[in-house]
């Protein structure tokens, strides 16, 4: 299966799905004009990946800011990977956060508390 790369922009975020190494990243920000339009390939994507995984899924989440749309997107992104791990397969999620930012931070816990599968709240200092 092809990775999927979508480089970033102001308003979308670097997207690399590499399906060798389990590894999905999501990067910078959120906030297209149409997120369902932005989000839709990357959730057919995961589709087609979750009848061929072969290797651990680690979600590395980079956000630095995302819309209310885009955090329904979000939301059924992780539903899309706790399927997969309803299936026997190990998904989880590194979620990172600048060290001031609480609102990233509770985003990070509320998506935890509401999907199955675990994340590790990554915190970074400001550079």
């Amino acid at each position: 299966m092809d990775t999927l790369i979508i480089e970033g922009s102001s308003k979308t975020p670097k997207v690399v799905f590499n399906a060798e190494k389990g590894e999905l990243l999501l990067e910078g920000r959120s906030i297209p004009e149409n997120s369902l339009e932005f989000y839709i390939p990357l959730m057919e994507w995961v589709e087609a990946y979750s009848h061929e995984v072969k290797t651990d899924i680690i979600v590395q989440m980079k956000l630095e800011y995302f819309n209310t749309s885009s955090s329904k997107c979000i939301l059924d992104f992780f539903r899309k990977l706790e399927a997969i791990s309803n299936r026997g397969k190990n998904v989880s999620v590194n979620w990172y956060f600048e060290e001031d930012d609480e609102d990233m931070m509770e985003a990070g816990e509320d998506y935890n508390a509401i999907v199955g599968i675990p994340f590790v709240m990554v915190e970074q200092k400001e550079v």
